[in-house]
C-alpha cells in the first residue's frame, strides 16, 4: 500500500514537472512570435472589437509583438478611441503597418498610426486627411458677406480705433460646433504625437487642413518610423528599436520572428456582416415587409418571426452606424404611402409619391461624409425598381378589379341560375346557391325543376325569369 502511494506521488510529480516545462517552452516560443491582426475596411464597432480582443489575446498568450496590418478609409470616432485606448494600455508593443497594394490609413487610421508604439507604411501607401466630420449635421453657414464688406469699409474710413470698437461679424452656431470638434481632435492627436515622439505640427495640419502624405514624406517628416516592403522587412527594420510600453523602455527583438495570424471570431464576423450599411438596409426592408405580411395574414408566423428578427438586427446596426434619421423617416413614410395605395383610390399618386420618398430616404439614410459608410447606389436602384414594379402591378390589378362584375354579396347573385322547387304562377320557392328563396316569376307559370335566371332582388324576394327570356 505504501509502495503504491509512493508510485502515485512520483507520477504526479513527473506530470507537474512536464507541465511546467511545456508551459515554459510555450511561453518562450510565443515571445518570439508576432500576433497579426488585419483590417481592410472602415473603422467601426466590429473592427474595434476585433483589435481590442486581439490585444487582450496577445497579452494573455505571451506574444512578443502585435502587428496591425491596416487599410482603412477612416470610420467612427467612438470605435477609433476604443482601439487607441487598448493600444495605449497594451503590455505588448503594437506595430501598425499600412499594408501593401496602394493601401491607406486615412482619417481614423491616422490617429491609430500616431498611437502605436511603432508606425510603419508600405512604400506605395498614404495617410492623413484626419479632419473630423459631424454625423447628420447641417452645413455650416459662412459669415454674411454684407456684414464683412461693411466692416471692411468702415475700417478703411474710420481708422483702427473706431474699427476696434465695432462688434465682430456674427457666425452661425454650426461654426462653433465644428470648431469644438476640430479643436478636440487636434488636442487628441497632438497628445498622441507627444507621447510617441512624432511630428505634432503635421498632425495638427492633418486635422485642420485635411492634408495627406506618402510613405516617404511621412518618414521624412517624422510622422512614421519605418517604410517596409513587407512584413519580413518590417520585422528586420524595427529589430533593436527602443519603445516605451506602459512607462517601461523595452528593446524589440524581432529579427526572425514568426508571424501568427489571428482570424476574427464568429462574433466579430457577425458584427462585420450586420453593420455593413447595405446589409443593415436590407435587414430593415425584410423586417418591415415581414411584419406587414404577418399583419395581412395573422397566424402565418413565418413572416412575422423572420421580420421581427431582421428588424431587431437592423435597429442594432443603426444604433452603431452613422444613420441620418431624416432619411430613415422618409423611407418609412415611403413604405406607408405605397401600402396605402392598395386601400385608397388615389390612382397611383400615393404609390408614386411613396416610391419617391423611399428612394430619397435610401440615398440619405447613411451619412455619406463618414468614410466607408454608404449604401451602394446600385442596390438602392435595384430595390426601388422592384418596389416600383410592385406598385405598378398593384395599380394594374386595382384597375382591372374596378371593371369586373361584382361576384359577391346580393349584387353578385344577379344572373345566377335558380331551380324551381314547386309549380307556381306568380310566387313560389326556388333553390339558389344552395339556399331556399322566395321567388316571383316575371315570365309566366313555372313548373317544378325548371331552371330560372335571377333578374333582380327585392329584399328577401328574388325576381326570376325563364333562362331563354331576355
Amino acid at each position: 500500500m505504501l509502495m503504491m502511494r509512493v508510485h502515485v506521488f512520483r507520477i504526479a510529480a513527473a506530470l507537474l514537472l512536464s507541465a511546467a516545462l511545456f508551459g515554459g517552452q510555450t511561453a518562450a516560443a510565443r515571445e518570439n512570435t508576432a500576433l497579426l491582426l488585419q483590417i481592410d475596411s472602415a473603422i467601426g464597432p466590429a473592427s474595434a472589437d476585433y483589435i481590442v480582443s486581439g490585444i487582450a489575446s496577445a497579452e494573455s498568450g505571451g506574444y512578443g509583438l502585435l502587428i496591425i496590418e491596416m487599410d482603412t478609409p477612416g470610420g467612427l470616432d467612438s470605435a477609433m478611441r476604443d482601439i487607441i485606448k487598448a493600444i495605449l494600455g497594451s503590455a505588448v508593443p503594437v506595430v501598425t503597418y499600412v499594408s501593401p497594394g496602394g493601401s491607406r490609413a486615412a482619417s481614423a487610421g491616422t490617429y491609430i498610426i500616431y498611437a502605436s508604439h511603432v508606425a510603419a507604411m508600405h512604400p506605395v501607401s498614404n495617410l492623413g486627411a484626419a479632419t473630423p466630420v459631424q454625423i447628420g449635421g447641417a452645413p455650416s453657414m459662412p459669415d454674411l458677406p454684407d456684414q464683412q464688406d461693411e466692416s471692411a469699409k468702415q475700417d478703411s474710413t474710420e481708422g483702427d480705433t473706431e474699427a476696434a470698437e465695432k462688434p465682430a461679424p456674427k457666425t452661425a452656431p454650426m461654426d462653433s460646433m465644428k470648431a469644438k470638434m476640430v479643436n478636440d481632435a487636434v488636442a487628441y492627436i497632438k497628445g498622441l504625437a507627444k507621447q510617441r515622439g512624432r511630428n505634432a505640427e503635421w498632425a495638427e495640419q492633418a486635422v485642420r487642413e485635411a492634408v495627406s502624405l506618402t510613405a516617404d514624406e511621412a518618414l521624412e517628416l517624422n510622422v512614421i518610423d519605418v517604410v517596409a516592403a513587407n512584413l519580413a522587412d518590417l520585422l528586420g527594420a524595427i529589430d533593436g528599436r527602443e519603445v516605451e510600453v506602459n512607462g517601461e523602455t523595452r528593446v524589440l527583438q524581432t529579427a526572425g520572428m514568426d508571424i501568427e495570424l489571428l482570424e476574427p471570431d464568429w462574433r466579430t464576423r457577425l458584427l462585420l456582416i450586420i453593420t455593413d450599411p447595405s446589409v443593415a438596409y436590407l435587414l430593415m426592408l425584410v423586417g418591415i415587409y415581414g411584419l406587414l405580411l404577418e399583419g395581412y395574414n395573422p397566424g402565418a408566423l413565418v413572416p412575422g418571426v423572420i421580420g421581427g428578427i431582421c428588424l431587431l438586427l437592423a435597429l442594432f446596426a443603426f444604433q452603431v452606424l452613422p444613420v441620418n434619421y431624416a432619411g430613415l423617416a422618409l423611407m418609412l413614410l415611403g413604405v406607408a404611402l405605397m401600402i396605402a395605395e392598395g386601400f385608397v383610390p388615389s390612382f397611383g399618386i400615393l404609390g408614386i409619391g411613396g416610391l419617391a420618398a423611399f428612394v430619397f430616404g435610401s440615398i440619405i439614410l447613411m451619412d455619406s461624409d463618414v468614410p466607408g459608410y454608404s449604401i451602394s447606389i446600385g442596390l438602392i436602384a435595384g430595390v426601388a425598381t422592384v418596389a416600383g414594379m410592385l406598385v405598378l402591378g398593384l395599380i394594374y390589378m386595382l384597375m382591372r378589379a374596378r371593371s369586373r362584375p361584382v361576384v359577391s354579396g346580393r349584387e353578385g347573385m344577379i344572373g345566377h341560375t335558380a331551380e324551381a322547387l314547386e309549380d307556381f304562377d306568380q310566387r313560389g320557392s326556388v333553390l339558389l346557391d344552395g339556399e331556399r328563396w322566395t321567388a316571383e316569376s316575371q315570365s309566366g307559370p313555372v313548373v317544378k325543376g325548371q331552371l330560372l335566371q335571377v333578374a333582380a332582388i327585392n329584399g328577401l324576394v328574388v325576381q326570376v325569369r325563364k333562362s331563354d327570356d331576355r
